[in-house]
């Protein structure tokens, strides 16, 4: 390594959960723990249950002793990148017309500065998430509880 030049190595984190709906809080709280203090925690936490919840309810994972994984990295002190993988399964539209389902990956796309999804239906989904430190992809927005109270607001969920 050159003198004079510092290499900034990521901060990553990663555990793996039984597709049951209790442990979506349980993937909030391992994410909460590690995020503490990070500008964008609330937003991170808010997409990561909404991305679980989707594991848990929709896809193969939901299947008698089926998991899900949350991994989670912060790059250079303000970039932060989540991926919940899933046990795969078909992807589509959702189809529930009650007004309380549908909405998660809507969610993802208003709170994250990027989002994508990478995967098959056999190997599994791994749906991924960055959320920067200054605000919503970079534009000086604000991050928090009442941030992610008006998205939820505005995607039809309370």
């Amino acid at each position: 390594m050159a003198a004079g030049v510092a290499r900034t190595f990521p901060l990553t984190w990663a555990r793996t959960f039984p597709a049951r709906a209790d442990q979506i809080g349980e993937a909030r709280r391992f994410l909460a723990h590690f995020l503490d203090g990070f500008p964008g925690a609330d937003d991170a936490i808010l997409c990561t249950s909404e991305l679980a919840t989707n594991a848990v309810i929709h896809s193969k994972s939901r299947r008698p002793g089926g998991s899900f994984s949350v991994r989670a990295g912060i790059r250079h002190g303000d970039w932060l990148r989540v991926e919940v993988e899933d046990q795969g399964g078909p992807w589509g539209q959702p189809v529930c017309a009650d007004g309380q389902h549908g909405r998660g990956l809507l969610i993802v796309g208003r709170l994250a500065c990027d989002w994508g999804v990478a995967g098959d239906s056999q190997a599994g989904w791994t749906i991924w998430f960055v959320i920067t430190a200054s605000g919503p992809c970079g534009q000086h927005g604000q991050h928090g509880p009442a941030r992610a109270s008006a998205v939820r607001r505005q995607a039809g969920r309370r």
